[in-house]
């Protein structure tokens, strides 16, 4: 197996793993709404649940429109990263780990969409009474392969 496949199907299946487990811990631990302080004054574990995407979007959109959008938005930025993934360079591992880390961030929020029909988010980062949105490990690792793309993206226009 090439280099790249193992590197995009190691990372996928451990942070899926990683947002499940995390996921699964906070549901049974906790109730809805329920938080506690990790570091005081800057970030706790809140149990939520997000019908919406980012920052509630579209938590007020018809339930059977929300599962159809997010699920097909979901599947389509999958396989675009699949595509991306057979299409890089054999040594565009920095490249190939954000696609991952993208990936695993769909499909773990796409496996709460079809298990619960909203998101499970825990994660409650916030400074005095300023909150970021809650958010999960998926969020974070979406977040994480975008950012490493755009550097990929600037870099690249230096050259």
């Amino acid at each position: 197996m090439k280099k790249k496949y193992l590197l995009f199907f190691a990372t996928t299946a451990t942070v899926i793993l990683l947002d499940q487990i995390t996921k699964a811990y906070v549901i049974s631990t906790m109730s809805i709404h329920k938080s506690f302080a990790v570091i005081e004054g800057f970030f706790n574990i809140t149990y939520i649940r997000n019908p919406g995407a980012a920052f509630g979007f579209l938590a007020g959109a018809s339930p059977i429109f929300r599962q159809v959008f997010f699920l097909s938005a979901a599947i389509a930025v999958i396989l675009l990263i699949l595509h991306g993934i057979r299409k890089s360079g054999e040594k565009e591992f920095l490249l190939v780990f954000s696609l991952s880390l993208l990936s695993a961030g769909a499909a773990g929020n796409l496996i709460d969409r079809v298990r619960f029909g909203e998101v499970v988010d825990f994660l409650d980062v916030y400074l005095g009474h300023y909150h970021w949105p809650a958010f999960n490990i998926a969020d974070a690792a979406i977040s994480t392969g975008v950012a490493i793309v755009i550097l990929i993206m600037l870099k690249r226009k230096k050259v």
